[in-house]
């Protein structure tokens, strides 16, 4: 049953992203662990808005097929997050216009504008230019992982890390809609910084839990 609602959570997810136009076409891929040897993820080629639950593909922790079907070959980002990561137990990686903007241009998100910023999305790491699907991505990735949760990836997208499929969503929304937010602010007198006291009391709220 539990591999049931799993699957239909993931599923959900899918199209959550797909209809707030997170992802589109057959961009963007999604993955949880089962158990500390075996991760779901969605299959390469398919539209997340579209997922049916016997299309997820179940791996191993290097990747490997258990049983049928093809997963992204975008993967190779997220077991490196989870090999790194102990607390992460899902990953999503998606191409949000206005956060893709963002990573296009090399601008920085800053966590002290907002308290959503803080308590969402930590502090947004900006990750060199990778080769889409090879190594790269996760060699460029691995030394931003143990401080952050939240990743533009230059000229490709977002990526983020929960303590389960909702909490990954939830932050990939959560970034958009402030990347969306910030870019206003920036047409009109520029963002300005919430007070120091302000922000430190959230960054102390927020580091109580390495995920929450």
């Amino acid at each position: 049953m539990k591999d049931l609602q799993q699957r239909a959570a993931m599923c959900e997810i899918g199209r959550r992203l797909w209809q707030r136009n997170l992802v589109g076409a057959t961009e963007g891929n999604l993955s949880l662990r089962l158990n500390t040897r075996q991760i779901l993820c969605t299959p390469a080629g398919t539209s997340l808005g579209h997922l049916k639950p016997d299309e997820l593909v179940v791996i191993d922790n290097h990747g490997n097929p258990v049983g049928e079907g093809k997963p992204s070959t975008e993967i190779k980002l997220h077991l490196r997050m989870y090999a790194k990561r102990a607390d992460c137990m899902a990953v999503v990686h998606a191409h949000p216009p206005t956060a893709t903007g963002f990573a296009l241009a090399g601008e920085e998100i800053p966590d002290n504008l907002l308290p959503e910023s803080a308590y969402v999305l930590g502090s947004v790491a900006i990750v060199p230019f990778a080769m889409p699907g090879t190594e790269e991505v996760p060699d460029a990735i691995e030394s931003l992982l143990e401080d952050h949760k939240t990743f533009l990836i230059s000229h490709h997208g977002a990526a983020v890390m929960g303590k389960d499929i909702v909490d990954a969503y939830n932050r990939m929304e959560t970034l958009e809609r402030i990347a969306k937010v910030i870019l206003v602010a920036k047409l009109l007198d520029g963002p300005r910084p919430m007070p120091d006291r302000a922000f430190d009391h959230m960054l102390k709220v927020a580091l109580n839990g390495s995920l929450d």
